[in-house]
């Protein structure tokens, strides 16, 4: 009968599976939330106004079916809403001077979403304003 092998501290019991180590606890990441006064915090941010202009006059089109040709007029009021104006031709004619087009204003948020839309006005390309 064989005499059972001796190892040392040096060498492993190969018969014995080695030892597995706890994984390392993280260190907490979050941080406590505090609250500040408003006059601290910073504003919302708010979406640039060629985003905003884009974002609107590609919802619009979604509604009415007619690309916009034009943006005629952007402005916001003091609660962060932006109303922008754009020109749509709503007929195409021959010649190109006779179409029919048509101004709509769109109401939309700080983040550029449309709200509400309107047609101003309507009337023919080559027409003069009086």
């Amino acid at each position: 009968m064989a005499a059972p092998r001796r190892t040392t501290a040096e060498e492993p019991d190969p018969r014995k599976a080695p030892a597995r180590k706890a994984p390392a606890k993280k260190a907490a990441t979050k941080k406590a939330a505090t609250k500040r006064p408003a006059a601290d915090r910073p504003a919302p941010k708010r979406a640039p106004i060629r985003d905003v202009v884009l974002r609107s006059a590609g919802e619009l089109a979604d509604l009415i079916g007619q690309q916009p040709e034009g943006v005629v007029a952007v402005e916001q009021d003091g609660d962060g809403a932006w109303k922008v104006q754009v020109e749509v031709v709503e007929s195409h004619r021959i010649p190109e001077t006779t179409d029919i087009l048509a101004v709509y204003e769109l109401v939309a948020d700080s983040n550029g979403e449309l709200l509400s839309y309107r047609r101003l006005n309507r009337y023919v390309r080559g027409q003069m304003e009086g």
